[in-house]
């Protein structure tokens, strides 16, 4: 039948979602591997609904600063892919790519802005990419747009776009290790309601009665 909400998703649904999160996270890991130049695996990621002030909580709460790449969809699949990139994620990035760390998202300057873009941006294409691919659907991206701010704000922005048709979210958490070190991967996915229908459709999962 067709969902009018998230929080409407049967077990079987969530149970599919949960898989192309996996597969899509497993990809993303290894589009980074070969951006960095090492090897980078990532652990068995949790696909969640979640509610937007959970989700705010689950990426570490409102307040602190920390950056994001967002891409919107268009195409047969409509709406945003976010990834939240924390200071570990930051400096694994900036120390493999151009041999630096930061203390502070202050000291960002225009390269690692590009830096940072590229990578976030390959990991959320790739991941759509997987989605597409499995689905069978076209989905077209936009131009990613990179913000530093607290993380309040930043998920402001999809509950300012989609908030109206659903109180909640797919988050997709995991963590990549790379030198035995574990580096947290955050990604938040919000079809609207008419295109996660059509997705499940697609998927055989949903028959749309």
């Amino acid at each position: 039948m067709t969902i009018k909400s998230y929080d409407e998703l049967s077990s079987l649904e969530l149970d599919t979602l949960k898989e192309i999160g996996s597969i899509g996270t497993g990809n993303a890991a290894t589009s980074l591997s070969a951006l960095i130049g090492k090897t980078v695996r990532i652990q068995q990621p949790e696909v969640r609904i979640m509610g937007y002030n959970e989700a705010i909580e689950w990426i570490g709460g409102p307040e602190p600063i920390t950056a994001g790449v967002l891409v919107g969809m268009s195409g047969q699949l409509s709406g945003i892919m976010l990834s939240v990139q924390q200071l570990d994620f930051v400096n694994l990035v900036l120390e493999s790519m151009m041999n630096k760390t930061i203390e502070d998202y202050m000291e960002l300057g225009e390269m690692e802005h590009s830096a940072l873009t590229e990578v976030g941006n390959i990991m959320i294409s790739t991941f759509i990419n997987a989605l597409s691919s499995l689905a069978g659907i076209e989905i077209e991206l936009t131009v990613p747009a990179f913000t530093v701010d607290m993380q309040g704000a930043i998920m402001a922005v999809p509950m300012a776009e989609y908030g109206g048709q659903s109180n909640y979210i797919m988050t997709i958490g995991g963590n990549f290790i790379c030198n035995g070190k574990e580096i947290p991967c955050r990604l938040l996915l919000s079809p609207d309601i008419r295109s996660l229908n059509f997705l499940l459709r697609k998927l055989g999962v949903n028959s749309g009665e």
